[in-house]
């Protein structure tokens, strides 16, 4: 379920890698800030809808014919991290924004920090206190906004004089066309993930031999 919400919002927010790049082409970084604000407002919007898979996700599975005992914990442990879905929605769009004006060592720097402090408190709450699997969500919650925060302060800080002017009324404008383009992206990443899935599917060697081309491939097409 987690995966589901993750998957979907990382592929809507992929749909700045386009227009960002245009606009930095282009000259027009003025742009970017309220691109990201749009992506900001599909994402949210996004998030929202998929809120009662999150609260419901024990019925979901057990309708799938999952086991009750792993349906009442994954119900659980879903409806506490809707905090974390949320964050997804913020965070993939400032994600592209980053990458468009190559601030990406920023990015490193802010997960980095945060994957220490993640360890730390995971250990403190679920090791120490003993929270379990609920408080591995909450600690998780919590990181996200936490990297969330660091990265909105950087950015409204005056780091991106040119591409972020303030929040604006025009990320309301044309909100038909991004969710049309926004879409498009979220299927092509599902695609992508469906050859993995897919591939758990195969024979154990023909899924080994299938998901090392794809790698490959998919890397030197990066390239």
């Amino acid at each position: 379920i987690e995966g589901l919400g993750f998957g979907l919002l990382l592929g809507m927010g992929s749909a700045l890698e386009t227009l960002c790049g245009q606009a930095v082409g282009a000259g027009q970084l003025h742009t970017l800030g309220v691109y990201m604000q749009r992506s900001w407002i599909i994402c949210l919007a996004t998030a929202v809808a998929l809120l009662p898979v999150y609260m419901f996700t024990d019925p979901i599975l057990r309708l799938l014919r999952q086991s009750p005992e792993i349906s009442a914990v994954a119900g659980r442990y879903a409806r506490w991290c809707v905090p974390q879905l949320l964050a997804y929605a913020v965070n993939f769009p400032m994600q592209k924004f980053y990458q468009a004006q190559s601030r990406v060592w920023v990015m490193t720097l802010i997960s980095g920090a945060a994957v220490g402090l993640h360890a730390l408190l995971n250990w403190v709450v679920v090791a120490r206190l003993g929270r379990g699997l609920l408080g591995a969500a909450m600690v998780g919650n919590a990181s996200w906004w936490l990297i969330n925060a660091a990265q909105f302060l950087y950015v409204v800080g005056g780091s991106f004089p040119e591409a972020w002017t303030g929040f604006s009324r025009k990320a309301f404008a044309s909100l038909g066309g991004f969710v049309r383009l926004s879409l498009a992206s979220a299927v092509m990443l599902w695609f992508v993930f469906s050859c993995f899935f897919l591939a758990v599917f195969l024979h154990r060697r023909s899924a080994l031999v299938f998901s090392s081309e794809w790698d490959g491939s998919d890397f030197c097409a990066a390239a």
